[in-house]
């Protein structure tokens, strides 16, 4: 059996060279192992704790948490379906907070200075990952605690801290007086958020401002931070996360090395994924997970099945490119509707995700460009790395789409 060596230029054609049993057979079976414990991929869970803080000293910490933030992979952990959940008895239901209630106190520390660590009763309700109710089947169970309380005389300020030992985000967001505070920070474990000014919302005066707190009325370094914290974000969420996304990436590389054909593939990738981001971020579309990512595993398997078979490049693989980036870009949006963000932080969350994600997409097209480079002949790079890696990315593609379908 033969695949064409030809280079990919419009309408080229060229000698067909034999496959490299020996290299593809170990590249696919390493794959087909990676493969076996990652069927389906989705966002890693964020903790979301928010404060809402009112003048006359009343405060309400809100926190969010999902069964598969404590899982050995919470990207790869199945969700707790609602259809399921129903099933579950009292006991179950109650071992499920008391689990929930053990992971929070472990790794998620509230701190109101000069307190120090405070430990709020929660009270938790269970409710879907988009924050409304339970009631679809298919919907993904959280649980959102919730604590009402007075601030004590001579509060100052009020900050997060994600304790090392889990593999989760924890998202800092707050309100004050009604208003959303501009500033939202992503912690990954071992972090600290700023902490946030809360002097002048007590019942008595405090003796001052805990240093380098942020004011509660007014930050003019906000959105600055929030988008370079969403940068950071973006970049992880392909970096190392998105699997399913790299490969991609990898597959629009696999077609050619000259800067044209990669330029051009991921201008375009970029700029689709990019529309249906900001929609969905915005609200104006809304497509389940249960479809997208299917057809993320899809393109995934096609992209590289087109650099096997028709390794051309022109005008129908950029348009290859431009609609499977839409559908990626509704996977990407994922993430932040999740967190469900306040307006006025929204276009700097939005655009910093984005930038992050570019981020991720160059980085590991310039990890593919150094670990290649040294192949100069075209042929050798066509039967050593493309057929073996294409075949690698189209099995990964096939086997997600199937697992993610049934």
């Amino acid at each position: 059996m033969t695949i064409g060596l030809n280079r990919p230029t419009e309408g080229a054609s060229s000698e067909a060279m034999p496959w490299t049993p020996p290299l593809l057979r170990s590249l696919v079976w390493a794959c087909l192992t990676c493969l076996a414990v990652s069927g389906y991929a989705h966002s890693i869970p964020d903790i979301p704790v928010r404060g809402d803080f009112q003048a006359n000293g009343t405060a309400e910490i809100t926190v969010e948490i999902s069964p598969r933030s404590w899982a050995e992979s919470p990207k790869l952990a199945p969700d707790l379906e609602f259809k399921d959940f129903q099933s579950y008895s009292a006991e179950q239901r109650a071992d499920l907070l008391k689990q929930m209630r053990a992971f929070l106190s472990a790794h998620v520390e509230l701190r109101l200075e000069p307190i120090g660590r405070i430990q709020p009763d929660f009270t938790f309700e269970f409710i879907a990952e988009t924050g409304q109710p339970l009631k679809d089947p298919a919907d993904a169970v959280i649980a959102r605690g919730k604590w009402q309380t007075k601030l004590p005389a001579g509060v100052t300020g009020w900050q997060v801290r994600s304790l090392p030992g889990h593999k989760v985000s924890v998202v800092f967001q707050n309100t004050v007086n009604g208003q959303a505070h501009p500033r939202i920070a992503v912690l990954f474990p071992g972090e600290s958020s700023y902490t946030l000014d809360l002097t002048g919302l007590t019942t008595a005066p405090s003796s001052g401002a805990t240093k380098g707190a942020i004011s509660a009325q007014s930050d003019t370094g906000g959105s600055w931070r929030t988008f370079w914290s969403r940068v950071r974000e973006g970049f992880h969420h392909i970096v190392p996360e998105g699997l399913d996304h790299i490969l991609f990436v990898l597959g629009l590389f696999l077609l050619a090395r000259t800067w044209r054909p990669i330029l051009a593939q991921v201008t375009t990738f970029t700029l689709a994924h990019s529309i249906t981001l900001a929609l969905a971020t915005l609200g104006y579309i809304s497509v389940r997970a249960e479809i997208v990512e299917p057809i993320i595993a899809a393109s995934i398997a096609i992209i590289a099945l087109e650099n096997l078979f028709r390794p051309t490049y022109g005008k129908f693989r950029l348009a290859m490119v431009f609609i499977f980036g839409l559908i990626h870009g509704l996977g990407f949006a994922q993430r932040l509707v999740d967190d469900r963000i306040p307006a006025d932080s929204l276009l700097g969350s939005l655009l910093g995700f984005n930038v992050g994600v570019e981020l991720g997409q160059l980085a590991i097209i310039a990890l593919a460009l150094a670990a290649t480079a040294w192949i100069k002949d075209e042929e050798r790079y066509r039967r050593w790395v493309v057929i073996p890696g294409s075949t690698a990315i189209a099995l990964a593609g096939v086997y997600w789409a199937v697992s993610r379908t049934f």
